[in-house]
């Protein structure tokens, strides 16, 4: 039963992202809002809202390990994972802008969700200020990619065009966005409540469910975005994607669920994974920074690089690191 649930959840949840997506691409170009601001705005919060459902309903239920633990966890995967994935298929080019500005942007979320996390609770008026940052941040890549002509602007609208491939009447875009918040909400319930049931019945804590389990589950919308990209051979539009991606949690997710409700970090989350999501962030822009690109020996080391971190998570390495601390 708790498998089924947190099957169920995962798969309402993708459903719910890409239709919700869909259906604000259309809506956002029936009413004449340019591709940029569509792949800077609808596409990068579409693509979170798996995690902001989560993270929302998480914390209000009483599990905020599993709400860190989903955001956290996400920001890894969404490298190590996705870009990993994305670049096995097909070398992933990045301008240089986007490892200046947008990379710089991830490391200094991620830095900042560090420093709160050393106090041991991100409260409301910290959420404000996150979410403030990053309105402002999403306006000043929308001046510099419109009025400084950035390349990456190109990103963005391919980042909205991958969406654009099936035209959708407005009563059939309503259609997509009211049942896609739907989907996105009945599936974070659903993930919810079978991910805590699985942590019980395996012996595992909440915080590790929440950063393979429900993590990898809120970032297939990512994953299926690079996927999709690469296959197209616009494998670019998975970096532009992930960095907003992780930006956008930490600040926007992590950020609105403060200002609902004070959101408390675990031992665990302040000692191990919060240095390895630092780490990974910091690490990927030397990895950029060489020859523009992302290629298949890189994304190899990125999965196995994964993979030795979620066999730590289940081999309990972060317990005992929080615990001898």
């Amino acid at each position: 039963m708790m498998y089924g649930l947190a099957a169920g959840g995962l798969l309402f949840l993708f459903m719910g992202g890409e239709m919700l997506v869909r259906g604000s691409v259309a809506l956002a170009d029936r009413v004449g809002v340019s591709a940029l601001l569509i792949g800077l705005t609808v596409v990068a919060f579409g693509t979170s809202a798996p995690e902001l459902a989560v993270c929302l309903e998480a914390a209000l239920a009483g599990n905020p390990d599993i709400a860190v633990g989903n955001v956290v966890g996400s920001n890894i995967a969404n490298i190590l994972l996705i870009l990993g994935v994305g670049a096995m298929i097909s070398p992933i080019r990045c301008a240089p802008i986007v490892v200046f500005r947008d990379a710089a942007a991830m490391v200094i979320s991620s830095v900042t969700l560090v420093a709160l996390g050393m106090t041991g609770i991100i409260v409301p008026w910290e959420g404000g200020l996150m979410f403030a940052a990053l309105v402002a941040f999403i306006g000043y890549r929308y001046w510099t990619e419109k009025y400084r002509r950035a390349p990456s602007g190109t990103l963005h609208v391919q980042q909205a065009e991958a969406f654009e491939d099936i035209p959708l009447k407005l009563w059939v875009s309503l259609l997509f966005v009211v049942g896609g918040v739907g989907a996105v909400i009945g599936g974070a319930d659903m993930l919810l409540e079978g991910a805590v049931s699985i942590a019980r019945a395996a012996g595992l804590s909440e915080a590790v469910i929440g950063l393979t389990l429900v993590a990898v589950g809120t970032s297939l919308p990512e994953l299926a975005t690079a996927i999709v990209a690469a296959i197209r051979r616009h494998p670019e539009v998975a970096i532009g994607n992930v960095l907003g991606s992780n930006i956008f949690n930490i600040m926007g997710v992590l950020g609105i669920t403060a200002m609902v409700t004070p959101v408390p970090i675990s031992a665990q989350i302040i000692e191990f994974d919060l240095w390895v999501m630092l780490a990974v962030a910091a690490a990927s822009i030397p990895v950029l920074m060489t020859g523009w690109r992302v290629d298949r020996i890189e994304a190899t080391v990125f999965l196995t690089l994964y993979a030795a971190y979620v066999s730590a998570l289940f081999f309990g390495l972060p317990e005992r690191l929080a615990a001898a601390v």
